[in-house]
């Protein structure tokens, strides 16, 4: 008999994409971190939080840990916090998918809805409501995602060896989406430490402040930040690029209807941008991507029409942009 352990996070498979962009004669792999039993890659980053924090006496057994988040996270938190006997509040803000706030709570956790402030700035509005319970809820810890060293350190000994391990040498050129910038800097920090010859591509939605970006509206959640973070300052991705959110939605439709593969708004962007790069790379290339999530919390937002001609007007889901080779293309500067 074998046995599966799903307490911990696990190797993902990594899958060839060869209906995607289907004139291109680059290689595309896509590494399927979705399939994690939280729905995402941020099962890697909970585990190691969390285990970290335990390992090293700051979190006390059968502690209470609160956290901002505005989904993926709070998912795989509360799910490790049910199986390490752990209390957990979620802050969460307005953008936050009633699905996801709904799995948190089936795990056990408390959902703490920050509403928008005035100047927009969410990801600062949730900071504060933690800092507030934190003084209020005795012995209470956050696992301070956007500054802790362990949110790297899952991605670089997990995530990315385990993609160099599958394809049997390590690609190209990575993309990578940016939120906490934790998964970027581990995938950096593995770069460096194994010498490999890999450029890492940070793919960041309009409106995030990260990397110089200037701030706008965001509406869909789990991609950019309105504050610089503390793991940011360390990260130096070779290239950053900037993806509207309605091509992120359009990124996620061809996706599905090419490769049936469901995923959510910061894996379009990938996608996106990796179209947007494709008349540059050759045969030579390897390109990976990773697919941090799966797109059913996403179904009444970026896979429903009237949703998407509300939000976004200038979205391109008609029937010819949709089997248009390579959509992405003629959005090149």
């Amino acid at each position: 008999m074998t046995l599966s352990d799903h307490t911990t996070p696990f190797p993902t498979p990594t899958t060839q994409l060869t209906r995607l962009f289907p004139h291109a004669s680059t290689e595309l792999f896509m590494k399927l971190d979705s399939l994690q039993l939280a729905g995402s890659t941020k099962e890697r980053t909970a585990h190691s939080l969390l285990t970290g924090m335990l390992s090293r006496g700051e979190l006390a057994p059968g502690g209470h840990v609160v956290e901002s988040t505005s989904g993926n996270l709070g998912i795989a938190l509360a799910r490790q916090c049910a199986l390490l006997g752990l209390r957990f509040v979620a802050v969460v803000d307005d953008r936050a998918n009633l699905a996801a706030c709904a799995t948190m709570t089936a795990f056990g956790a408390t959902v703490d809805l920050v509403s928008t402030p005035p100047d927009g700035n969410r990801l600062r509005a949730r900071r504060e409501r933690v800092a507030h319970l934190l003084s209020t809820l005795p012995g209470a810890v956050t696992t301070s995602q956007y500054a802790n060293p362990d949110n790297p350190r899952a991605h670089r000994e997990g995530t990315l060896p385990e993609l160099v391990a599958a394809l049997g040498r390590p690609p190209s050129h990575l993309y990578v989406a940016v939120s906490t910038t934790g998964t970027l800097l581990g995938c950096q920090q593995a770069i460096t430490e194994h010498g490999w010859d890999t450029k890492l591509i940070g793919v960041d939605a309009e409106g995030s402040v990260l990397f110089g970006g200037r701030p706008g509206e965001r509406r869909l959640p789990g991609l950019g930040a309105g504050v610089i973070t503390e793991l940011s300052a360390h990260a130096r991705p070779d290239e950053v690029v900037r993806v509207s959110e309605a091509d992120m939605v359009l990124g996620c439709r061809i996706l599905a209807r090419r490769e049936g593969l469901l995923a959510g708004a910061s894996t379009g962007a990938i996608v996106a941008a990796v179209g947007r790069h494709l008349p540059r790379y050759g045969a030579r290339e390897r390109v990976a991507l990773l697919m941090h999530d799966g797109g059913t919390p996403y179904l009444p937002t970026v896979y429903n029409d009237a949703w998407v001609e509300t939000s976004f007007p200038e979205a391109r889901l008609d029937r010819s942009t949709l089997e248009e080779p390579n959509p992405f293309e003629r959005a090149v500067a």
